[in-house]
């Protein structure tokens, strides 16, 4: 997949209208679910869309190759949506311990919640911007981990830090709800 996207790339930087078409259709839904998850606003991550379609099509010449596409044009989409944030006048940065470990989170408790999809997307809602990126990009879109520190443009440490604490924030919410439901 990641030889096809740069082939894909490589033709649009080439001016393929057709190569853009078929990227964009490709990815136009991973892009707007990255988007809508951080903007919770339909209207805005669709903007975020096409102006990340834009850069492609206008920057596609400058793609090295050096990461995979996906990380270039997700780091793309988060300088997009941080753009929108700060137009919102919301702070962009957290800062973490970076020297905490990922310890493993008793997901039992975690996967019977998720169950229910009310209480998750509550729960979600409920994490800091920078938390719910990270968690989503992580376990919805499936980057690694050293890829959105890439694309968030902060150290890996940082980025373990966060989905350290997003796990455990999630955890404790919904074990919450779920204590909740049960009476």
């Amino acid at each position: 997949m990641a030889d096809n996207d740069q082939v894909l790339i490589g033709q649009i930087a080439s001016g393929d209208e057709s190569a853009l078409k078929e990227f964009y259709q490709k990815y136009e839904n991973k892009i707007y679910n990255f988007a809508y998850a951080r903007l919770n606003d339909s209207f805005d991550a669709s903007d975020v869309v096409n102006e990340v379609m834009l850069e492609v099509w206008k920057n596609a010449g400058r793609f090295e190759g050096r990461s995979k596409a996906t990380t270039w044009f997700f780091g793309i989409a988060h300088h997009k949506v941080m753009d929108k944030l700060r137009k919102r006048g919301h702070r962009t940065m957290v800062a973490l311990d970076e020297q905490l470990e990922d310890e493993p989170v008793d997901m039992a408790a975690v996967i019977e919640a998720a169950r229910n999809s009310q209480h998750v997307k509550h729960c979600m809602q409920k994490l800091s911007d920078e938390h719910r990126q990270v968690i989503h990009m992580a376990f919805f879109q499936d980057i690694g981990y050293p890829a959105i520190s890439e694309i968030v443009d902060c150290p890996l440490g940082t980025v373990k830090s966060r989905i350290f604490h997003a796990k455990a924030a999630l955890k404790k919410c919904l074990e919450i709800r779920m204590r909740g439901a049960e009476t």
